[in-house]
């Protein structure tokens, strides 16, 4: 295998877990033998992230070194987030009302799901309300971030302790020179952890599959079909045309992180794409202090293909029940997701969990919910790459915000990459 790239890699893996998930369905035995395959990849991503996002992070304030400067970011970065997220979230809603998915669907040939796994944590997020999410940016203790993995708390704590490392100066340089080593070192590890993707990749689709099965899709195939046309024009249309303006475009993203994407799609994970997506906007010419800013913060507030897919799903589960929804109240949607979709970064199984504090609130029955968690995952997928995307995108339009996109860097990598196919 080793003549072959990592893509080509992941891409068998993924086929041959649907396939052996196929053969095997219905089987309890299959999982026992493939779940551990794929939690341990995804435990060995979780375990790098965090250290990744501190040095990275830490390494790239205390370059800057000027708050303003720095804040004057964060601001342009949050603005950006918020008028992208909101255009994902108005394209979801035209493509429903186009599509119409929910129209005509047999609920009686729809297998319910459980989904009382996800309540107790839509509990929380009821009374997680938007500004809670920003006082929740600044950790109580710093290791107990740490253990969550909360990462605006995380980021937080990076970006004063960057600030502290610069402002100190000579003192400082021996603390900086400790996190330039670990962002290197961590990188390195990245490296090694890859090479288990493929085998990660097989055991986590070849579960899926084996207990849905590929004829889960039949019935809800409209929804599905939905979703993924809708992420596929948002993409080379919404991301293409922002991609244009900023001098590259959305095939160069996709032709530089293709080994990323295609890992991100087949785990449904955006953390899996995260530490080699950073490494390679940097190479694209994105300084590093822009793109260990932008890219973790993307994660809680930049979600382009989650709060489309919610769009989505909400009208589906309207139609199928024949309810109505006027103009009035798909903006009342759009608000709610505006800040529901902001309000529970970090929160397992996110995008369903904004749905069920959602729903409730523009009188669309939750109920509708369980039928489509089970097909939740293969939505996830496609979310998940346009989430990677769309971060990717943000970095470079924030590197040309500010001035300081090294266009020469990105064309030779580019050209690198070219060569490297």
């Amino acid at each position: 295998m080793k003549k072959f790239g990592l893509a080509f890699q992941i891409l068998f893996g993924l086929i041959l877990g649907i396939i052996v998930g196929a053969i095997f369905f219905g089987n309890p035995t299959v999982e026992s033998y493939l779940k551990p395959l794929g939690d341990i990849f995804i435990r060995l991503i979780k375990m790098i992230v965090v250290p990744i996002v501190v040095s990275s992070l830490v390494v790239g304030v205390a370059g800057v070194g000027d708050m303003k400067r720095l804040g004057k970011l964060g601001g342009k970065t949050i603005l950006y987030f918020e008028i992208v997220t909101t255009i994902a979230i108005i394209f979801g809603l035209v493509v429903a009302n186009i599509l119409k998915p929910g129209a005509g669907v047999n609920m009686s040939a729809l297998a319910k799901t459980d989904i009382n796994k996800y309540v107790e944590a839509t509990e929380k997020v009821t009374s997680h309300s938007f500004i809670d999410t920003f006082v929740n940016i600044v950790p109580r203790n710093v290791f107990e971030s740490f253990v969550a993995g909360d990462m605006l708390a995380i980021i937080f704590f990076s970006v004063f302790l960057g600030l502290g490392i610069a402002a100190v100066g000579e003192k400082g340089k021996p603390v900086l020179s400790f996190f330039q080593g670990l962002s290197e070192s961590m990188f390195w590890v990245t490296n090694q952890i890859m090479k288990f993707a493929p085998l990660g990749v097989f055991g986590l689709i070849g579960v899926t599959v084996s207990k849905f099965g590929i004829g889960s899709l039949v019935p809800l195939g409209k929804l599905v079909l939905a979703v993924y046309l809708g992420m596929f024009l948002f993409v080379f249309v919404v991301l293409g045309l922002i991609a244009k303006l900023c001098g590259t475009s959305v095939m160069t993203i996709i032709r530089i992180l293709k080994d990323e994407l295609i890992l991100a799609f087949s785990t449904a994970s955006s953390e899996t794409a995260m530490p080699k997506m950073m490494e390679k906007m940097e190479k694209f010419g994105v300084p590093k202090a822009i793109t260990s800013f932008v890219i973790p913060t993307g994660y809680s507030f930049n979600l382009d293909g989650s709060t489309l897919y919610q769009a989505i799903a909400a009208l589906f589960i309207a139609q199928m029940y024949g309810i109505d929804m006027s103009i009035s109240a798909q903006i009342t949607l759009m608000l709610a997701l505006m800040l529901t979709s902001k309000g529970i970064a970090g929160v397992p199984g996110a995008s369903f969990i904004v749905l069920l504090a959602t729903l409730g609130s523009v009188g669309i029955p939750l109920e509708g919910l369980a039928f489509i968690a089970g097909i939740d995952r293969i939505l996830d997928m496609a979310r998940t790459a346009v989430n990677v995307i769309g971060n990717s995108i943000a970095a470079v339009v924030m590197a040309k915000w500010e001035g300081q996109y090294d266009n020469k860097k990105g064309k030779q990598y580019v050209e690198s990459v070219k060569k490297a196919a």
